[in-house]
């Protein structure tokens, strides 16, 4: 996680003309701004712009079994191939791999007097350490017709858009202590918030999916693909004088 520096904008005297720049380019003025045409011109109030950035690993990974066989009769090559999947399906099902998770295709092609069958598994996993599991035991346990591939890593809908509203939530955070710590250097306290816009919202992805190098560890290879996310946002916060005036007796 990064955060980029905020742009601290507050009124203090709502008749001063005067304008201050501070080290950091940081304004103090009065209110009558463009980007707030709804606010008063005598407002006093904190204006800030704060930035993040979040990152998150692939939470699925889609494995391909593919099993292939030929044969002169056509029951043969069937019954040849139905066994190795109902195999599959069976070590899928005793992994609690659930059945929405699971695609089946089946093919079958005649060249001359050679039957070709060929199907093929999808398998979403969301448990790495399942996938792991379920391919261990197919490779050691079904013959050279049957294929196991490697793990393609992603990220679900779910975890992109928990990852979009983290960073978001994380720039306005940046921005309420940012204008929190200007307050206290003004001796005034930071009151509600006005205006929340989220100005910018950016995703990338870090890296590709690199699943073929043999010296990695499956988590290792989850973590070649990084998707990375960062926001943009504009808070506007009452400005209120730290210490009320106490009423004479």
């Amino acid at each position: 996680m990064a955060h980029s520096p905020s742009r601290v904008f507050a009124t203090l005297l709502p008749t001063a003309d005067d304008v201050y720049k501070d080290e950091n380019q940081s304004v103090f003025h009065r209110t009558g701004k463009q980007n707030s045409p709804h606010l008063q011109s005598n407002a006093r109030v904190v204006e800030v712009t704060g930035c993040a950035e979040l990152s998150c690993i692939p939470d699925r990974a889609t494995v391909t079994i593919t099993v292939r066989n030929s044969k002169e009769n056509v029951n043969d090559v069937t019954n040849s191939v139905t066994r190795r999947l109902d195999y599959i399906l069976q070590t899928l099902r005793q992994n609690d791999v659930k059945k929405e998770n699971i695609t089946v295709a089946k093919h079958l092609q005649r060249e001359e007097d050679i039957f070709n069958m060929q199907a093929e598994v999808h398998v979403v996993f969301s448990n790495f350490e399942t996938m792991q599991c379920v391919r261990s035991v197919l490779i050691e346990k079904l013959d050279k017709s049957v294929c196991v591939g490697n793990p393609h890593y992603t990220h679900s809908a779910e975890s992109l858009n928990l990852l979009r509203r983290r960073v978001c939530l994380e720039a306005v955070d940046n921005a309420r202590l940012k204008a929190s710590e200007a307050c206290c250097i003004l001796g005034q306290a930071l009151g509600r918030p006005l205006l929340l816009r989220e100005e910018e919202s950016r995703e990338w992805t870090n890296g590709q999916d690199d699943i073929t190098g043999t010296s990695q560890t499956l988590h290792q290879k989850a973590g070649a693909t990084v998707v990375s996310a960062s926001s943009r946002v504009f808070v506007t916060f009452e400005l209120r004088p730290k210490y009320k005036n106490r009423r004479k007796l």
